[in-house]
């Protein structure tokens, strides 16, 4: 795959999304197309972006769009991308860190300890570029304009995109400034979509002609009991569909393979990711059309 604005590295092999090291960062369920999985480069207003570009191996297909949590563009979303290829989806990862360093910009994010004085001074490192007015918006806009040049995205077709954690206020940012594009918006733990500062989250909800799906940790809601409530009558207002939902039991990052340990328990949940992740489907399969 060639493209006069896009460099592709020479990683460009397909493999059989039935095979069982497509793992899904979700769970192990196996997909039933074969996928192809290249490596490029997108020029962005601020500068070169490294991501996967993950799609079955043949047809046209709707784009996805997934924004990474802190721990950014990893074998575990690019995993995820292949299960989500191999239901049918020309699927896009940016490394959203682009501006301070290629990926990976961590070896093993179970291993990331968020209380380490080392550990928050490089996730700050990483983050500031990002939190910049104006700069995931441009992000977007270029990784959207991306897929809607590769021939194996179906043009006729909406956008998705999917945010964990940190992606979600991303999700709606996307959602918000390319809204002519996207057609669905999943958001799964994510983090600060509900503030009282002038530049929240859900203040860009009637910007939105989307879909949306909401997924909440357990033990994010018990922090901010009235996150959701905020978040269902925006939507409502705006006359966005939208389901808001909280995962029962589950802790902030549950939808993650590699997540840290948290008191000594994983953090990752299976049977709720498998739950979060089957309610994805159906909210691509319902609104990318």
């Amino acid at each position: 795959m060639e493209d006069n604005k896009h460099d592709v590295s020479r990683r460009d092999f397909t493999a059989l999304s039935v095979a069982a090291g497509l793992t899904a960062a979700a769970g192990s369920a196996q997909a039933a197309m074969a996928v192809t999985e290249t490596d490029v480069t997108i020029k962005t207003p601020d500068g070169t972006c490294d991501a996967a570009f993950i799609r079955p191996a043949s047809g046209k297909h709707p784009g996805v769009l997934i924004w990474t949590d802190i721990f950014g563009l990893r074998p575990t979303f690019r995993d995820m991308a292949k299960r989500l290829a191999g239901e049918g989806y020309s699927v896009l990862v940016p490394n959203p860190f682009y501006r301070t360093q290629k990926a990976p910009v961590i070896d093993d994010a179970s291993k990331f300890d968020f209380a380490a004085p080392a550990d928050q001074a490089k996730m700050k490192l990483w983050t500031t570029p990002i939190n910049e007015a104006g700069a995931i918006e441009r992000d977007a806009a270029a990784y959207i304009g991306f897929l809607d040049k590769q021939k194996e995205v179906d043009t006729a077709k909406k956008i998705g995109t999917q945010g964990y954690c940190m992606g979600g206020p991303l999700v709606f940012k996307t959602c918000a400034a390319i809204n002519n594009r996207v057609g669905a918006g999943a958001t799964f733990h994510g983090g600060g979509l509900v503030t009282d500062k002038p530049d929240s989250p859900h203040l860009l909800i009637p910007k939105m002609k989307t879909h949306m799906l909401i997924a909440i940790a357990s033990n994010d809601d018990a922090k901010q009991p009235d996150a959701k409530d905020k978040l269902k009558a925006a939507f409502a207002s705006a006359k966005i569909p939208a389901e808001v939902e909280v995962y029962a039991g589950t802790l902030h990052g549950w939808c993650v393979r590699d997540m840290p340990l948290s008191a000594g328990k994983p953090i990752y949940n299976q049977p709720d990711a498998e739950r979060a992740w089957g309610r994805l489907l159906n909210l691509y399969k319902t609104s990318l059309t």
